[in-house]
C-alpha cells in the first residue's frame, strides 16, 4: 500500500511539473514577448584564473548571443524587438547537480527534478524573473584541455554549460551556450552522438549547397561545420552558425502548416 502510494505521489508531481513546464515552453517559444535568460557564472576549478575570469564577467560578455538570434528571428519573419534578453547574475560558490553517468530513465527524471529544485534554490539575479537559467561553468583551459558535455532542459528550461575561462574562446563558448540556450527552447540535438558528425540534412547550414560538402556554416544544433562525410570543425563564433528549419520548426520561430 505504501508503495502505490508513493508511485501516485511520483506520479502527481511529474504531471504538475510537466504542466509547468508545457505552459512555459508555449510562453517563450511563442516569440510575442522578450524572453529573459539569465547566466549563473561559476569557477569549474579552483584556477584563480577561473575565479577572475567568472568574476569580470557582466551583461556585454554575453550580448552577441542575442544580437545573433536577433538576425536569426528576424529571418524568419519574427517581428521581437529584443528576443532575449540576456542577464548575468553574480557569481555563484556551489556547483549545480550533475548528470549521472549511464543514468537509467527513472535516475534522468529524478536527476532533473533535483536540478530544477536547485536551480529555485540558488535565483540569485535583481530584475525580472528569468523564464531561461543556465548555469555557466568556466574551465581554465591549462587544467582541463577537454571540458565535460553540457546539457539543456526544456523541462523547466534550465541548463548546465562547460565553457572555458579564457578570453581567446569567449566567442566560441558563446556558440555552445546558445546551443544549449536553444535546447531549453525545445530544440533538439542534430548531429550523431557517437561520431559528432552533423546529421543530413537537418544537421546542415546548407543543405540544398552544390556540392553538398565542404559546407560553410554550421547549423546551430548540428553543432559543427561539415568538412566530408567523417570530419567536421566546430564554429569559431556565432556568425558561424544559422537555425536551420526544422530547429526553427522546434522552436516556434517556423510554424508548420
Amino acid at each position: 500500500m505504501f508503495k502505490k502510494l508513493r508511485i501516485l505521489i511520483l506520479l502527481f508531481i511529474l504531471a504538475t511539473v510537466g504542466l509547468g513546464a508545457w505552459r512555459a515552453n508555449a510562453r517563450i517559444t511563442a516569440w510575442d514577448n522578450t524572453v529573459h535568460v539569465a547566466i549563473y557564472p561559476i569557477a569549474g576549478d579552483n584556477s584563480p584564473a577561473s575565479a577572475r575570469f567568472v568574476a569580470e564577467l557582466n551583461n556585454e560578455s554575453f550580448a552577441e548571443i542575442g544580437e545573433w538570434l536577433q538576425g536569426e528571428s528576424n529571418k524568419y519573419g519574427k517581428t521581437v524587438l529584443q528576443p532575449v534578453a540576456i542577464r548575468v547574475a553574480p557569481p555563484l560558490l556551489e556547483k549545480p547537480p550533475m548528470p549521472p553517468p549511464s543514468a537509467s530513465a527513472l535516475d534522468a527524471i529524478l536527476w532533473s527534478l533535483k536540478l530544477r529544485w536547485w536551480a529555485s534554490r540558488h535565483d540569485t539575479i535583481a530584475g525580472p524573473r528569468p523564464a531561461v537559467r543556465l548555469f555557466v561553468l568556466f574551465h581554465d583551459p591549462d587544467l582541463t584541455p577537454a571540458v565535460p558535455h553540457s546539457v539543456g532542459l526544456d523541462k523547466g528550461q534550465v541548463g548546465i554549460v562547460h565553457a572555458y575561462a579564457s578570453r581567446l574562446q569567449r566567442r566560441q563558448n558563446a556558440v555552445v551556450i546558445a546551443h544549449e540556450m536553444l535546447h531549453t527552447f525545445g530544440a533538439s540535438d542534430k548531429y550523431d552522438l557517437g561520431t559528432l558528425q552533423p546529421l543530413y540534412p537537418q544537421g546542415y547550414a546548407e543543405p540544398q549547397r552544390q556540392p553538398r560538402l565542404p559546407q560553410v556554416l554550421a547549423e546551430i544544433m548540428g553543432g559543427r561545420i561539415a568538412i566530408d562525410e567523417h570530419a567536421a570543425e566546430m564554429p569559431e563564433r556565432l556568425q558561424e552558425t544559422v537555425i536551420g528549419t526544422e530547429t526553427a520548426r522546434e522552436i516556434g520561430l517556423l510554424k508548420t502548416r
